[in-house]
This record gives structure tokens, C-alpha cells and sequence, in this order.
């Protein structure tokens, strides 16, 4: 990387780094890379030249943004675990696949796609992790097998059904036009660093600096790899997700990890409504209220 400066560092394009993920490691990649931004209404505080504007969902409107970049970083979406089919399509899969074919367009190398837990969120509804999840944890015995980093997928709502989209979206792109794809499946980045007001969160939490060194290391993972796919977790005392995929495939270890207990409360405001920032303002983005009561019911606080 030479002395550092900008004009000699790896150039790296993020969309979505006004978001909750994006702003946790925000300082991290800046100190890091020459990064720039696309997302719709532009980011604060950046500078003006590498702060590119558009809704992913319109591919010729984001193309400029990918040229001369080294690695893409996809983050921007409805990240809503309760969004409908239409959102979902517009914003998730629409928008994935044109962030894939302006990084193929631009010549880019590597794209490094924020999936989600929620590609495997199936997995919640099995013992004991919905007990886990649900609070009920004088249920569970330790220790318990914890679901590989880098199972299937097996998806939780629209939401979870367009991150496994991308992942096999990674896969074509990889395989048909050289594209190196890795795809980190989030856990749960909250926006305060906190995750104690629920189980679920207390579960799948990823702290800021965790979250920050999952993607650092996907971005500088060795050429050689092509394809990969694992789970980013911090090493929570009660998490459900082997973090073994994620250590082999770019060496991840975790340093911070969230306790046993957790005082009942509300996903913090900016958790809930940062998403809608990312969202083209031609579609519905109410949530999907037999989802949200399915949810509640089974995951109190996730």
C-alpha cells in the first residue's frame, strides 16, 4: 500500500455507507481505502467528488459510480425482515443485480455482498435456537450444535429470499465473468453498539469493530478466492451461528462478544427506519403486518 496516501490505496466503492452496517465501519474503511459512496441522497461529511448519487434500482443511473474502483462493497437495501414482495423485488433483487452488472461493466475485480443471517433464518424455528431466540434460555442446555457458518440457504421472509438471491447471484457472476464474490451473512449490527434489550439481538449481534473487521478481511482476502459465502457474529455466549467459515475463508476472530442476560426493551429508533433511506421512493415500503405478527410471536424483539 505504499505511504498511505490516497492516491496509492486500494479504491473502494460502498453503497449503502449511511446505513447502520455501512456508518459502524465508516472509520475503519476510511483510515483503510480511497472510499467512495453511492447511495440515493449522498453522505455526510464526505467529499463531494467520490459521493455518487442514485437509486440502485436504476442500473444506467449508477454506472459511473463503479469505474476505476478496485473492490465493491454492497450494502444498500430493504433490510426490513418485514418487507413485501414488491420492496423486496424492487429494491433487493433489481437493485443486487445492477450493482453485479455495473461491477462487471466497470472491469471491477471483487464485490463483497452484505447478506444476512436471515438467508438462513429458517434455521431459527429449530430447538433450541427459537428458544434462544424467543428468551427462553433456562430451556437450552450447553452445549447445544450451532449451524454452520455456511449451510444453505434457508431464508426468513422476502427479506431473507433476496440475500439468497445474491448469493447465487455471486455464484453466476463468479462463474460466467470471473467476478470474485464474497458474501458476509450479517448478523446483527446495532446502531448503539447495545444489543441487551433483546435475546434475538444478544444472540446474533455484530459489534462495530467486529463488524468493521469482517469486511476489512473480505476485501483483502487473497486473489485466489473466488467464491465464498460465511457468518459474521461477534462471539456471543448464546449465538446459534459456527463462526469456523468465516475464520478459514479470511481469517476472522471475533473480539468482542455479548454476554448471558439481557433486560427486555425496544430495537433502538434508528434501527428501525434507517432502511427506508436506501428505499426508491416509487415503491411501498409499509411493512408487512402478517409477517411482523408471525415474527413477534415467535422471536419477541428480533
Amino acid at each position: 500500500m505504499g505511504d498511505g496516501t490516497v492516491s496509492d490505496r486500494k479504491k473502494v466503492l460502498v453503497t449503502g455507507l449511511s446505513g447502520v452496517v455501512g456508518s459502524a465501519m465508516r472509520a475503519e474503511l476510511e483510515e483503510r481505502y480511497e472510499l467512495s459512496s453511492l447511495s440515493r441522497h449522498g453522505v455526510d461529511g464526505f467529499p463531494e467528488e467520490r459521493n455518487f448519487r442514485g437509486d440502485i434500482a436504476d442500473l444506467e443511473a449508477i454506472l459511473s459510480a463503479f469505474e476505476e474502483q478496485d473492490t465493491v462493497v454492497h450494502l444498500a437495501a430493504d433490510r426490513s425482515f418485514l418487507a413485501k414482495w414488491e420492496s423486496a423485488l424492487h429494491n433487493n433483487l433489481v437493485g443486487t443485480y445492477n450493482v453485479f452488472e455495473a461491477t462487471r461493466r466497470a472491469g471491477v475485480k471483487r464485490i463483497v455482498v452484505g447478506s444476512s443471517t436471515v438467508a438462513v433464518g429458517g434455521y431459527f424455528m429449530d430447538q433450541p435456537y427459537s428458544d434462544i431466540l424467543s428468551g427462553q434460555m433456562d430451556k437450552v442446555t450447553r452445549p447445544y450444535p450451532l449451524v454452520d457458518g455456511d449451510v444453505r440457504p434457508r431464508p426468513l421472509g422476502f427479506y431473507g429470499v433476496s440475500k439468497a438471491f445474491g448469493e447465487a447471484l455471486g455464484s453466476f457472476y463468479k462463474d460466467f465473468h470471473g467476478l470474485s464474490a464474497i458474501h458476509v451473512r450479517i448478523g446483527f449490527t446495532v446502531s448503539t453498539d447495545d444489543p441487551t434489550f433483546s435475546a434475538a439481538a444478544l444472540s446474533v449481534w455484530l459489534s462495530h469493530r467486529d463488524t468493521a473487521q469482517a469486511f476489512v478481511k473480505a476485501i483483502d482476502a487473497p486473489d485466489t478466492l473466488r467464491y465464498g459465502v460465511f457468518t459474521a457474529t461477534s462471539d456471543n455466549y448464546w449465538k446459534i451461528f459456527s463462526l469456523e467459515a468465516a475464520r478459514e475463508l479470511v481469517g476472522f476472530e471475533p473480539e468482542d462478544g455479548a454476554g448471558e442476560t439481557f433486560t427486555p426493551g425496544s430495537e433502538p429508533e434508528r434501527d428501525r427506519t434507517d432502511y427506508k433511506h436506501h428505499l426508491s421512493e416509487s415503491v411501498d415500503e409499509t411493512p408487512d403486518l402478517e409477517m411482523a405478527r408471525v415474527m413477534n410471536e415467535m422471536f419477541p424483539g428480533l
